[in-house]
């Protein structure tokens, strides 16, 4: 199985949609990019109850970003931002040009 880094996003953007143990596996799979067999050894399990959980996890993941399209509007978001910030960079009026880049900065960081 290879490791996508979408789930990445959609796990942080759907994770207390989770159980405890789909959201601790997932994160020990993709962020902390743990093993399935490093997992289910520290969990005291076997691979395969590992890889289950994992992929059940990654379907409901799916699912949920293809009826709520949370990230796909997070991507968006972040895309036209950076764009309002170069268009801002070009601006003639410091001023102004700054504060647009704090705002949009502020932005960024929230999603």
């Amino acid at each position: 199985m290879a490791k996508d880094l979408k789930f990445v996003l959609l796990l942080d953007c759907y994770e207390a949609l989770l159980t405890e143990k789909q959201r601790d596996y997932m994160e020990l799979y993709y962020c902390e990019d743990l093993s399935l067999s490093e997992i289910s050894h520290n969990q005291g399990i076997t691979r395969q109850a590992v890889r289950d959980v994992i992929k059940r996890s990654e379907q409901f993941l799916i699912e949920t970003e293809k009826k709520l399209k949370f990230a796909e509007k997070i991507i968006y978001l972040r895309k036209h931002l950076e764009d309002i910030k170069l268009v801002s960079a070009e601006c003639s009026d410091k001023d102004i040009s700054s504060s647009v880049n704090l705002l949009v900065g502020k932005c960024l960081e929230i999603i």
